[in-house]
């Protein structure tokens, strides 16, 4: 494709995504293929002549868009917002199109830089001290490996240098909430701790993180001559974004020697508000935290902020130096491929800059605030309404509920519960998830779309009360 060609296509490309946005309403939010249908619909072997780049777009529209689930559309309500604000979608373009790598400063001096700015920006937006520092990994899971690896290596006294966990003397234990996300214990197992070293830690009524069962679970390892080693906690969980108590957590960490990391993947956006601060207290005392900028922010997936208190240390766990990367910038210029898992990283800081610079920190603020009064609406509904109950606190954004006919229980309320869920999810009109909270399944209610107004959140109440009554 030549450069004249590419701006007559890139044109259409912009125009295509300017009318999806624009009519992502009138879609029903849950695809409605079978599985294979996308495929199917598509050439098995790949195509010996070049086809008009027309086409392409052709059989995105037909064939592909059918086979979407709209996660920008206005009533998705499911997961977490995974929000793509446009003015950050043209940051990501913008990096595609320059299609540099950053093996090192010198590789992309712009890269290292504007990474390292933005992170700051977030660090402050958040209301973090100077203390920390951040670099953008993909996602939330890998960096929470990272965190582990680098809990690791700080309680065993850097063994990877030497035989490894299987040369250390004492098992090292990880503890997590029960509530914590699955990627905690997938990173557990990648980082070796194994299955048999990985503490799930009771939560108490509102979901949190109880401290004296965490205590109790540290104190029994210790008595076994087992290590502890790190502490995730978490602050949102994903099943009803509950706050784990960070203050008493921290002084546990301190106490028994281990790292420190908080889980604020999707909950850490909320931070930009000064009132919701108060909810990680604590969190200045932690390792590590990792805050989603692809999600509630608005930043194109995937940019997840990892933030650590030591970066000398983190440089140390993660740092390779081949002969063909030396440079003479090493001793003067950070290379962030010593802070994450990937030689080669990708220009993300453009979609988070473009973001930040377009809305504004005032334009973010006034978002998410209207997400948290919206949930707070949908919440009071409930709470009021018969036959209805709320099944966690609301901190933020998600709402928990789940419909109770009378003498309904057991195995049937949870039929009950995922028949109406699966009813307004069929029905094109909103897209919802459900999850287990204290042994029983409940709806959640994810707000935080881009485009989500408060006629969706009441359009969305009305439907579930619809289909509850007929489920």
């Amino acid at each position: 494709m030549t450069p004249e060609e590419f701006r007559r296509e890139g044109h259409r490309v912009v125009d295509w995504i300017a009318d999806y946005q624009a009519r992502i309403g009138s879609f029903p939010v849950l695809a409605r293929v079978a599985p294979g249908e996308v495929r199917g619909g598509l050439p098995a072997e790949p195509p010996r002549e070049p086809a008009p780049f027309a086409a392409v777009l052709r059989d995105l529209e037909q064939t592909i868009l059918p086979g979407i689930t709209h996660w920008q559309h206005p009533s998705f309500f499911a997961y977490f917002p995974a929000n793509r604000s446009l003015a950050s979608a043209l940051g990501d373009f913008l990096s595609t199109g320059l299609g540099v790598i950053g093996l090192n400063w010198q590789a992309s001096p712009a890269l290292t830089e504007l990474e390292q700015l933005t992170a700051d920006w977030v660090r402050q937006m958040v209301g973090l001290s100077a203390a920390w520092s951040g670099a953008i990994h993909d996602t939330a899971s890998t960096a929470t490996l990272v965190a582990l690896l680098c809990a690791r290596e700080r309680a065993s006294g850097f063994s990877l240098q030497s035989g490894g966990l299987q040369a250390l003397p004492q098992p090292l234990v990880v503890y997590a909430s029960a509530e914590s996300h699955s990627s905690v214990e997938k990173a557990a197992l990648l980082a070796g701790f194994g299955r048999a070293h990985l503490r799930a830690i009771p939560v108490d009524d509102a979901f949190a993180l109880r401290p004296d069962a965490l205590r109790a679970a540290l104190e029994a390892d210790r008595a076994r001559g087992f290590l502890p080693c790190a502490i995730v906690a978490t602050s949102g969980t994903t099943g009803c974004t509950a706050f784990d108590p960070l203050e008493p957590v921290a002084a546990l960490a301190r106490e028994f020697g281990c790292w420190l990391h908080v889980d604020a993947a999707m909950a850490g956006a909320a931070m930009i508000l000064p009132e919701c601060r108060p909810l990680w207290n604590g969190v200045e005392a932690a390792d590590s935290i990792v805050v989603n900028a692809h999600k509630w922010l608005g930043a194109v997936f995937d940019c997840s902020l990892y933030y650590v208190r030591d970066a000398e240390h983190l440089a140390r766990v993660m740092s390779t130096n081949p002969s063909y990367l030396r440079t003479a910038a090493d001793t003067l210029a950070v290379n962030l491929r010593d802070w994450n898992i990937p030689l080669g990283r990708r220009f993300r800081a453009l979609k988070l800059w473009t973001l930040i610079r377009a809305e504004g920190v005032a334009g973010l603020q006034a978002r998410l605030r209207r997400d948290l009064a919206n949930a707070q609406w949908l919440a009071a509904q409930v709470d009021a309404a018969p036959e209805w109950e709320r099944v966690a606190p609301v901190p933020l954004q998600t709402v928990c509920v789940r419909h109770r006919p009378p003498g309904l229980d057991g195995e049937a309320l949870d039929r009950h519960t995922l028949d109406w869920a699966e009813r307004v999810n069929q029905s094109g009109a909103a897209f919802l998830n459900a999850a287990i909270l204290a042994g029983r399944w409940a709806v959640r209610v994810s707000i935080g779309a881009e485009a989500t107004e408060r006629t969706h959140v009441e359009a969305l109440w009305r439907r579930m009360q619809d289909a509850a009554r007929t489920a």
